[in-house]
């Protein structure tokens, strides 16, 4: 690697976090200069996936453990909005929470003499963050509710037989079995959640001074260069490395899920990518 190269790294490889140059480069674009610039919007979509996994992940159990209950009060409210969420495209809910936000007041909302400031609702960091969270929330929760009710019955007369009851059932039963059998199908909602976060730069969400994501800057470089099949390609290509390292993480997760049953019977990861959401 050249030393140029290298000082490209240095100067654009954190600038979607607002560090190094402010000045996108203009004219002659290297090849080092669109692999450090759309390596760098990648962090974004990293910082979309992961957090909105990591509170999904939560919110979806809780979702489906509702959707289960025979409180029609917790039920009907997890279902409609499983529904609501798997029902509609992704793009079409990051227009309406754009929407919606933008209607809040500006200056914050007054709640008796406590000022909380809405602005920063409408920035990409928040508000895109936030529809993500609830899509694959919805999603999420759909698999968990499948796997629930194929926990095997004699996994749960096991339990009682044990004494356990409430909660201490479901932390050690019911809630690992649940997990071991929804993971091969999580791990593709993953997969697909990452892929989905290159629909923020789409969405209303406004990248702030330039902070875009990883299409975003290839798209800077399709327009300056009029050649899409070098700034794409190279997006894809990091998306593809980061496939790679999800599959590999939740496959050793699923390999801990199921290191107690035989080699032989131990379910395998089978990734079935989604064409749209």
């Amino acid at each position: 690697m050249s030393s140029s190269c290298l000082q490209t790294i240095s100067d654009y490889g954190l600038r979607s976090l607002g560090f190094g140059e402010r000045l996108l480069p203009r004219g002659d674009f290297t090849l080092c200069e669109q692999f450090t610039l759309i390596g760098s919007g990648l962090i974004w979509n990293i910082y979309f996936g992961l957090l909105a996994l990591a509170f999904g992940f939560f919110f979806a159990t809780a979702l489906a453990l509702a959707k289960a209950s025979p409180n029609r009060w917790l039920r009907k409210p997890a279902e409609w909005f499983i529904f609501v969420f798997r029902g509609s495209p992704l793009f079409i809910q990051f227009f309406i929470a754009y929407e919606a936000l933008v209607m809040l007041p500006r200056t914050g909302i007054d709640l008796g003499g406590l000022l909380i400031a809405t602005d920063w609702m409408t920035s990409a960091w928040a508000g895109a963050l936030f529809v993500l969270f609830l899509n694959t929330s919805a999603y999420s929760a759909e698999i968990f509710y499948g796997a629930l009710n194929a926990v095997p019955k004699g996994d749960l007369e096991a339990a009682d037989a044990y004494g356990m009851a409430g909660w201490v059932k479901f932390r050690r039963v019911v809630w690992p079995t649940m997990l071991r059998l929804a993971w091969p199908a999580y791990t593709n909602e993953a997969i697909f959640l990452f892929h989905a976060t290159t629909l923020v730069f789409f969405s209303g969400f406004p990248a702030f001074q330039q902070r875009g994501d990883a299409l975003y800057y290839a798209k800077f470089f399709a327009d300056k260069t009029f050649n899409p099949f070098v700034p794409y390609p190279i997006a894809a290509f990091y998306f593809v490395c980061l496939t790679v390292t999800l599959i590999a993480l939740f496959g050793g997760i699923n390999r801990r899920l199921n290191r107690h049953l035989p080699g032989a019977i131990r379910p395998k990861l089978r990734i079935r990518p989604q064409i749209v959401r």
